[in-house]
């Protein structure tokens, strides 16, 4: 799938390839355990973040298990508030999981719900997605509300179907098909 023009605007934010130049950034809240509790990932070293940036914005997407990842930086501020993703879950049915992650700093002004419109729009309208999910921890409240502000639909409830730092955890699936989205008129 070929790579959209960026970086994508929306009113206060540019959705951009990642740099060299953010990697201290991205660590500065990868690094956190309140960040990474929910993405079930142990926190991130420096030069962990240091060599996912060349990954990141080489932006391939082609195959299943893919991933196209966007730094979310207000247009008011010089570096990132997070990271926005598609992970290409199956070419051939045409489906797609949406994720985030923010930081602290950054929580609270709606720059999630913004910049994730935008990738929902670039995936079915873009990409071509028939249907875009997201796998969402069952305590991840701020999460949970991002989702249902995108129009989407629990679908699922997944009980302790991971096991990370001692504990299980369980997901909720949300998700919206094509045709839901064309019938908001968006």
């Amino acid at each position: 799938m070929k790579a959209p023009e960026l970086p994508l605007e929306t009113d206060r934010l540019l959705l951009r390839t990642f740099t060299d130049a953010d990697a201290e950034r991205y660590f500065s809240y990868r690094s956190l355990p309140s960040t990474v509790r929910y993405l079930y990932r142990d926190p991130m070293t420096l030069d962990d973040a240091v060599e996912r940036m060349p990954k990141y914005a080489s932006l391939e997407f082609e195959k299943d298990t893919d991933i196209f990842t966007l730094a979310i930086q207000p247009k008011d501020k010089a570096e990132l508030a997070g990271e926005i993703l598609f992970k290409l879950e199956s070419v051939r049915a045409k489906q797609g999981e949406i994720g985030w992650s923010l930081h602290p700093d950054s929580m609270g002004n709606g720059y999630v719900t913004e910049a994730a419109n935008a990738l929902v729009r670039l995936g079915f309208g873009h990409f071509g997605f028939h249907r875009i999910f997201a796998r969402i921890d069952t305590d991840n409240a701020p999460s949970i509300r991002v989702a249902e502000r995108l129009g989407m639909r629990r679908e699922a409830h997944l009980i302790e179907n991971d096991f990370f730092n001692e504990r299980w955890g369980s997901e909720f699936v949300y998700a919206l098909l094509a045709a839901e989205f064309e019938a908001r008129g968006d």
